[in-house]
């Protein structure tokens, strides 16, 4: 069964900005970029370091660590070192609630 829980509000959420939420016992990461909001897992797939320290960049997250950086949207990494993609979760805008689906 999907859930939708609430993680913030949109107007709490500035442009280029990265922020951070247990959801569903998940740290997930909220990124706003281009307009969007956008949810991933906050871990890097390459070493697990905390993506809530990284850098957001036009191309989208970048790692702290090793500086790979992932596109929030797809959670695809677009450079070494990592290769995996990060999870990402379908988000939703009601109210001016941001949702995660869980």
């Amino acid at each position: 069964m999907t859930r939708w829980i609430p993680v913030g509000r949109l107007d709490d959420l500035e442009e280029s900005s990265i922020q951070t939420t247990e959801c569903g016992g998940i740290r997930i990461l909220i990124v706003k970029m281009q307009g969007r909001v956008f949810a991933t897992e906050s871990v890097c797939t390459h070493e697990d370091a905390d993506l809530s320290g990284g850098f957001l960049t036009e191309d989208g997250v970048m790692c702290p660590l090793h500086m790979s950086v992932f596109d929030p949207c797809t959670g695809k990494p677009g450079n070494p070192p990592a290769t995996k993609p990060l999870r990402t979760f379908n988000v939703k805008i009601t109210e001016g609630t941001i949702y995660v689906e869980a």
